[in-house]
């Protein structure tokens, strides 16, 4: 296409398209959005793996600390690591505005409810596929996990952003925070806790090994605990969830926790109608957002000298901390991506990004290593140990996610986008 003379400014330079309007017109999809979906994904499917690998190859500190901040920290905390799901959570946030506005004018909000209801049970439905299916009998079967708890943040978020203004999600958010807060601060619990080693004392004890019954024998309450197996989240899973617990008593997707994780993904969405709006440049829009991620972050951290940073729990000063911290990744992606468009370093992240479930789930179902481990394992890894030690673990390690990437480059080059 031929360039017009609305293309150049009065010193007959090419101008940027973001730079034409004050406000600033922004793509129907944005590529930053993408790029931070495949950035997150990235280190789910197969970076981790890969630095572990060379820490084992390498002595280097630099590399030890890499891996460290790659692990979860066991309760009390926050590591690298630990931000990876809720940044997911919180980008399913920002692509619910990005998905439904139009849509809205297009459907009517009706239809859109009903689709938002339907992904998310699809969604879920994949999350028990995803643990095991009926592989097993009940009740070893694990009804809520990482998935379904995507889904039913996705379901919750996404009829709240059709239902209600933004100023009214603020005031949800707020509600949601506080009332878990209070519940995990203020009600009572049995004076038990609900840990394997600490159960198995107890059992000893008491001459029993039914955990039900050492749990209703305990008559003596306690509040305003938060360690592990005992906590009102944990206690309540105990009582109430169904099926298998992914840690024996209780688990880290379990059900009160559910709630302050769906104020994660209200974070992404009020984010995405901030990235919207049109009363402001992108680049103001960007760094507004850093700025009020940065903020948001110190809150969270202020906050959990009274209720600590716990991402089993999903507590509520770890939902600031996450929910800051992802402001401050969107914000930046979103001005070297989609303002500044710098978007060549960033294409491996878009191809994973665009299919981020999909990838997620052939990791599981299929296996990226194995693959690699048909090309460069066996004989081949062995001789490569041989050369140097642990260099044959990371070729594996390298092919695993060469292979990832593969895959989720095809996918995108033939335009196959499998949405749940």
């Amino acid at each position: 296409m031929s360039e017009t003379s609305q293309d150049r400014s009065e010193t007959g330079k090419p101008q940027r398209k973001w730079r034409r309007k004050k406000t600033g017109q922004l793509p129907d999809r944005l590529m930053s959005v993408d790029a931070l979906r495949g950035f997150d994904m990235f280190w789910i499917v197969g970076a981790g793996y890969l630095f572990s690998a060379i820490d084992s190859w390498s002595d280097s500190k630099f590399w030890t600390l890499v891996k460290t901040q790659l692990t979860h920290v066991e309760w009390e905390g926050l590591r690298f690591y630990d931000l990876i799901f809720p940044l997911f959570v919180f980008i399913v946030g920002v692509s619910i505005v990005l998905s439904l506005q139009k849509a809205v004018v297009k459907h009517g909000r009706l239809a859109c409810a009903r689709k938002v209801i339907l992904r998310g049970a699809l969604l879920f439905a994949v999350g028990l596929f995803y643990s095991g299916g009926f592989s097993q009998l009940w009740p070893d079967i694990r009804v809520l996990g990482v998935l379904q708890r995507i889904a039913l943040c996705y379901t919750a978020a996404g009829l709240l952003f059709l239902a209600f203004r933004a100023r009214w999600l603020v005031v949800i958010s707020s509600v949601l925070l506080l009332g878990y807060w209070l519940v995990m601060w203020r009600v009572d619990i049995r004076d038990i806790r609900m840990t394997p080693a600490a159960m198995a004392e107890l059992a000893e004890q008491k001459g029993t090994t039914n955990t039900v019954e050492l749990f209703q024998q305990t008559e003596e309450t306690i509040y305003g605990q938060f360690e592990p197996g005992y906590n009102v989240a944990n206690h309540f899973d105990f009582k109430f969830l169904p099926g298998k617990l992914y840690d024996t008593y209780w688990d880290p997707e379990g059900m009160l926790s559910t709630f302050p994780a769906i104020v994660t993904c209200l974070l992404g969405v009020l984010s995405g109608i901030w990235l919207l709006r049109d009363t402001r440049t992108p680049g103001w829009r960007a760094v507004l957002l850093i700025v009020a991620g940065s903020l948001l972050f110190s809150a969270g951290w202020a906050w959990s000298l009274h209720f600590p940073v716990v991402k089993k729990l999903w507590t509520s000063s770890f939902v600031l901390a996450a929910g800051g911290y992802s402001m401050v990744l969107l914000g930046v992606f979103f001005q070297v991506v989609d303002v500044w468009r710098i978007q060549r370093w960033c294409q491996p992240f878009v191809w994973v990004g665009s299919n981020a479930i999909t990838l997620y789930l052939a990791a599981q179902i299929v296996g990226y290593r194995k693959l690699a481990e048909r090309f460069v394992g066996g004989d081949v890894r062995d001789w490569l140990n041989a050369q140097s030690k642990g260099v044959g673990e990371v070729v594996l390690a390298l092919g695993a996610l060469l292979v990832m990437l593969l895959f989720a480059r095809f996918l995108y080059r033939r335009n196959i986008f499998i949405r749940l």
